[in-house]
């Protein structure tokens, strides 16, 4: 009990223990060495009955009492409360009416819980007193089978390290453990994130399946399907990175977006969170941006000379439109971000709107989207260009008013940065002429075009030279003149890169300038087609040419560059 002195008067004034009794319980407080309080030492003596005693407690603070004994708990109560919750509060829910939660707790003084629940349950909590051991036995009935199963699975599991407590001791710390406590389903999600992180996963997908809770980690643009948890634990870490990512843990039907901010081995980590309704329960994708692993460097992106050269020479242009191109996952946002921290010098002001900012640059400006306020790229622009940059970065032009407003601003003398989705360069001329972008503007304030995709690279530890099958050749369109020069390499497979092959990824790139006879052809309203082919016979190379190149080098496979460049036909 919290306050035992005033349980003790309380008791006193019901007339419910004598003078006499309370002096023989300080008497076996002092001979138990600390281990009894005197409301557990007139306990033990038998002085006092438990349940009496709390329903007079109860009165007290106009609470009701409750008794457990064959009380049912209806499963969709137990299941919005995490079994973490349940042990790190010692309570247990047991009904819920008009959006109100009742939960049994054993002890009426702690008021401090009930507003703890509140604020992590993000719902109206309201108490009712039972029994301490009715409480544990509830909670052993409803929840020890989970805890114990997750006990189970997680010492089946390896995860590479001495113990799964000295790892969530050095890279979560107490607080993502409860405070020390060893709550299995905290184990349990915090192990998925760390072996997520220590495998270079990009995402984490947990997808409820009819039969099954599926996890899956996206390493190096490929799915991998790793150990699951068993099926019933699917609420219970679900509701656990719902409270992570600061959700809703209520809300079931409709999706969710949070974030969740991590320390991994030392290193600063954010998990985009995202939750979608589904048939058999709510599918959890969760995206790891590691602060320290992005790169900032043009040269490291992949280029080769000769593209490095062209893009050296558009990001130091004075104003323009400069597009990237390519589907979600293709390293868009880091190309940019390479670009933006080569010019970002003392005598540049650069500014940023982005949806959402995934990584801090120091120097550089950075606006958040918010469509719940009216901050749209169009609003975030239009404002912009009143603080007078030199450079904007607009994370995507998704509609004709945000590519007017860019448009504009490139056409007054500012250098702008965006991204396009579109499956190749030139079709981003096509897509603004398609957003109702005039012609002519197009032609006038696009500068450049850059496709990109993203290859595995051959594992630098096991990679051997290999003679490619004859139909990668032929679906690659290999003649024997190329043949001569190239010395293609594969991965074996070994434990450095999970016995993939592959470690790692690098860009291909498909760089488009518009030089003046390809504005002509803007201004005629030519098809993407007519325009691809007068862009390669201005020198432009594709994306299966680029990736080609680097195939021949040994950097990585046919079997991945056809992977990759299956829709770029020539």
């Amino acid at each position: 009990m919290a306050d035992s002195d005033y349980i003790l008067e309380v008791l006193t004034d019901y007339g419910a223990v004598t003078a006499e009794q309370i002096e023989q319980g300080w008497k076996k407080v002092a001979e138990s060495n600390g281990q009894y309080d005197i409301i557990d030492a007139l306990k033990v003596l038998g002085y006092i009955d438990e349940f009496e005693m709390m329903s007079m407690l109860a009165q007290q603070y106009g609470l009701e009492t409750l008794d457990l004994g064959g009380y049912q708990i209806p499963e969709e109560v137990i299941d919005l409360v995490p079994p973490e919750i349940v042990k790190q509060y010692s309570i247990v829910p047991v009904m819920k009416h008009d959006d109100i939660l009742t939960v049994a707790m054993s002890d009426p003084t702690d008021m401090g819980t009930l507003d703890s629940l509140r604020y992590v349950l993000k719902m109206d909590v309201e108490a009712v007193i039972s029994p301490k051991e009715q409480i544990q036995k509830m909670i052993d009935q409803y929840y020890g089978s989970v805890l114990q199963s997750v006990d189970s699975f997680l010492s089946e599991l390896d995860s590479g390290e001495a113990s799964i407590e000295s790892q969530l001791a050095a890279d979560l710390g107490e607080s993502e453990q409860g405070g020390g406590d060893d709550a299995p389903i905290i184990k349990l999600v915090s192990l998925i994130i760390i072996e997520a992180f220590n495998t270079r996963a990009s995402d984490i997908h947990l997808e409820p399946l009819e039969k099954r809770y599926r996890v899956r980690y996206r390493i190096d643009g490929v799915l991998k399907e790793v150990e699951s948890p068993p099926k019933y634990l699917q609420a219970n870490v679900t509701s656990r990175l719902k409270i992570m990512a600061k959700m809703d843990i209520s809300e079931k039907r409709l999706p969710q977006d949070g974030r969740i901010q991590l320390k991994v081995q030392n290193k600063d980590v954010d998990l985009r969170v995202s939750t979608i309704p589904t048939t058999h329960g709510e599918s959890i994708v969760m995206r790891i941006l590691d602060k320290s692993s992005i790169t900032l460097d043009i040269p490291q992106l992949g280029f080769y000379s000769d593209d490095q050269e062209k893009i050296d020479k558009i990001i130091n242009y004075p104003d323009g439109i400069f597009l990237v191109t390519g589907p979600t996952g293709s390293g868009k946002t880091t190309s940019l971000y390479a670009f933006l921290n080569n010019l970002n010098k003392p005598h540049r002001k650069i500014i940023t709107v982005e949806d959402p900012i995934e990584y801090q640059l120091s120097g550089i400006n950075q606006v958040q989207v918010n469509k719940q306020i009216n901050m749209t790229f169009a609003a975030a622009l239009r404002a912009m260009l009143r603080q007078a940059p030199n450079i904007v970065m607009v994370g995507e032009i998704r509609d004709t008013e945000t590519a007017e407003i860019a448009i504009n601003a490139a056409l007054t003398g500012h250098l702008v940065f965006s991204t396009l989705h579109t499956n190749d360069a030139p079709s981003a001329v096509t897509r603004l002429i398609d957003m109702h972008v005039k012609p002519f503007l197009v032609a006038s304030s696009v500068r450049a075009i850059m496709a990109q995709r993203l290859l595995r690279r051959v594992c630098k530890e096991c990679s051997a030279p290999y003679t490619p099958e004859p139909y990668e050749l032929k679906i690659l369109g290999i003649d024997d003149e190329f043949m001569k020069t190239a010395k293609f390499m594969k991965g074996r497979g070994c434990a450095k890169c999970g016995n993939s092959g592959y470690k790692g990824r690098m860009g291909i790139y498909e760089v488009f300038v518009l030089t003046e006879d390809i504005q002509h052809l803007i201004y005629e309203k030519v098809s993407s087609n007519v325009i691809k082919e007068a862009a390669r016979k201005g020198g432009m190379r594709t994306l299966r040419e680029d990736a080609l190149r680097k195939a021949a080098a040994g950097s990585t496979s046919l079997e991945e560059v056809i992977r990759v460049t299956v829709t770029d036909e020539d």
